[in-house]
């Protein structure tokens, strides 16, 4: 079993409780679907311009985190279509953060939760 954290953006901490994210997470689908089972360790807040991110994260590996995976909606936005790349989501930044994260810790990291977009390949730091 896969021991995963998650990393979500403050512009949507207040508006979503990661219902979707935890139960993909506890399944083992849509962003989490390259585990066999996984496990959730723990879940962070970025907040812009992302500075304590790497901390954070040191911190979710001393708790087991294997894997940290940072939410969709900060590359992803909602549309009557459903999630797209299109409009971007909220972090502009979100590629450079989860390097310096990989980078920092050595864990595995992946761009995507729950709500992929349409033809969305997962972008994963190992």
């Amino acid at each position: 079993m896969t021991r995963v954290a998650i990393i979500r953006c403050e512009k949507n901490a207040e508006k979503c409780p990661l219902t979707s994210c935890l139960a993909c997470l506890m399944a083992a689908k849509e962003g989490f679907s390259g585990y066999d089972s996984c496990t959730p360790v723990g879940v962070f807040t970025c907040r812009c311009p992302g500075d304590r991110t790497v901390e954070l994260a040191e911190v979710l590996k001393t708790k087991g985190a294997e894997a940290i995976h940072f939410c969709t909606c900060a590359f992803a936005s909602k549309s009557e279509q459903g999630w797209t790349l299109t409009h971007g989501g909220f972090c502009e930044h979100i590629d450079d953060i989860i390097e310096g994260v990989h980078k920092a810790t050595g864990l595995k990291c992946v761009k995507g939760t729950a709500h992929l977009p349409r033809d969305y390949t997962l972008r994963v730091w190992a």
